[in-house]
Formats: structure tokens, C-alpha cells, sequence
């Protein structure tokens, strides 16, 4: 009885302490939002477009796994989301739009950041990530 109770309380802890440490929607939508404006400046200069802005919206997640990278806790985050796009003369409204992120909270609890890991050309090659702030 006494071990029922205490595997009940570590996993009642494990759930409190997961739950404080789990991005909010913010900062999903924020670290979207760092993607977003990345493949917007690489089509601005390819396609000569002029974005006037973006809003990401009903942002849902379908899927979020607790990793480790680097020896800190990070979350692989996917889901969907609308983006609607101001153009000069027209808006585009592209709803259910995947994403597949990294974030990861930082040493002191305080900050999270985007991981973006870098295109792998063997699958032997450890992951290479580049790290984005999210404020």
C-alpha cells in the first residue's frame, strides 16, 4: 500500500514538474513565427516579393516528446497552424499549415530557444543545431 502511494506521488510530481516546464503557447507560436520570417526572407529574394506582414494563428499541437540535446530539456513540438500573409494588394489565408519544432529551455530556467537542426549528409553525422532566442 505504502509503495502505491509512493509510485502515485512520482508520477503526480513527474506530471507538476512537466507541466511548468512545457513551452506555452507563446513560445510555440513565437518559435513558428522565427521559421515563418526565415523561409519569407528566402523568398523575398528569390521570388522578389514584398511581404507586409504575417500573423500565425490557431496554432494546434498534435504531437510533443520531452528529448534531451546538449544536456538540456528540449521538446520536439508538431502540430498545425493558419498563416495569414499580407501582400501589397491581396491577404492569403493558408490554414493547416504543418510545423515541426525544437525548443529548449535554457540552464536557468528562464529563457526557451528554437533548435533548428542542420541538414544531415550521412545519417552516421551527429545533428549540427543552430539555435535561435526566443524573447
Amino acid at each position: 500500500m505504502i509503495r502505491l502511494i509512493l509510485v502515485g506521488a512520482l508520477l503526480l510530481l513527474n506530471a507538476c514538474t512537466a507541466l511548468v516546464l512545457f513551452p506555452s503557447m507563446q513560445i510555440v507560436e513565437k518559435a513558428i513565427q522565427i521559421q515563418v520570417e526565415q523561409t519569407q526572407k528566402d523568398l523575398q529574394s528569390k521570388l522578389d516579393l514584398d511581404f507586409q506582414r504575417f500573423d500565425i494563428k490557431k496554432v494546434f499541437i498534435s504531437q510533443k516528446e520531452p528529448i534531451t540535446v546538449g544536456k538540456l530539456p528540449t521538446y520536439h513540438i508538431q502540430g498545425t497552424y493558419q498563416l495569414e500573409v499580407n501582400l501589397p494588394e491581396q491577404q492569403l489565408t493558408q490554414p493547416q499549415k504543418p510545423f515541426d519544432i525544437y525548443l529548449q529551455i535554457q540552464q536557468e530556467g528562464k529563457t526557451w530557444r528554437l533548435l533548428v537542426p542542420e541538414t544531415k549528409k550521412n545519417q552516421d553525422d551527429a545533428p549540427i543545431w543552430h539555435s535561435y532566442l526566443i524573447l
